[in-house]
């Protein structure tokens, strides 16, 4: 039986994986480096890229396993919404320490939305 990579359908994967996402948002926030949260983002775009590959290689007798790794493609969505916005805000961050002048603040229109 094939296993999918991360299997977020088990509810430990999922808190191991946001306790993960909040410390290396507030690692990223206290070194004031958007890098970090960028290499976040570029693993949960590879977890989906690797969930994808692994629906596509399935057969189609196998339900249960179809069903928990189209789950984990949706939560692997949501950890990259989250963090692009982490990234956005961090760079953000970076950007006032270290004086740069901004092409534009990116995160306005969804502050002045909320």
């Amino acid at each position: 039986m094939n296993l999918p990579i991360v299997n977020f359908t088990e509810p430990l994967s999922v808190l191991v994986a946001l306790v993960l996402f909040v410390l290396i948002v507030w690692l990223g926030k206290e070194t004031k480096k958007s890098f970090v949260p960028c290499i976040m983002l570029l693993v949960f775009l590879t977890l989906l890229v690797s969930h994808a590959i692994e629906l596509y290689a399935m057969d189609s007798s196998m339900q249960q396993m179809i069903s928990d790794i189209a789950i984990s493609i949706a939560i692997d969505f949501v950890f990259i919404l989250l963090s692009f916005f982490s990234y956005l805000w961090i760079d953000d961050i970076e950007a006032k320490d270290t004086k740069k002048k901004s092409i534009d603040n990116s995160l306005d229109w969804f502050w002045k939305k909320v």
